[in-house]
């Protein structure tokens, strides 16, 4: 019996687009967050502070390339409940 192969064209066709490892649309966010803060503070230091956030988010998109997506669907569809502080999580019960 034969070992199963992965075909190199179907990972690549089920991965999200990417740019330097990460998310398109992280790189969008990123590259306007950053560029409003140097317009609000004038300083190279923020671009230091992107380019963490970029090599963390890169770290994390190394494992699954969807990181972000699933971060966001998270967000949108399980919101914090009214008891949160109680139970520490989501509890639906009282």
């Amino acid at each position: 019996m034969e070992t199963l192969r992965s075909d190199p064209l179907f990972v690549a066709m089920t991965r999200p687009t990417t740019l330097a490892g990460v998310p398109y649309g992280f790189v969008i966010g990123n590259v306007i967050v950053m560029l409003e803060l140097f317009l609000i503070f004038r300083s190279p230091w923020v671009l230091a502070v992107c380019v963490v956030l970029h090599l963390a988010c890169w770290l994390g998109c190394l494992r699954e390339p969807r990181l972000i997506d699933l971060w966001m669907v998270r967000v949108r569809q399980c919101p914090r409940v009214k008891n949160y502080r109680f139970w520490r999580c989501n509890s639906y019960r009282p």
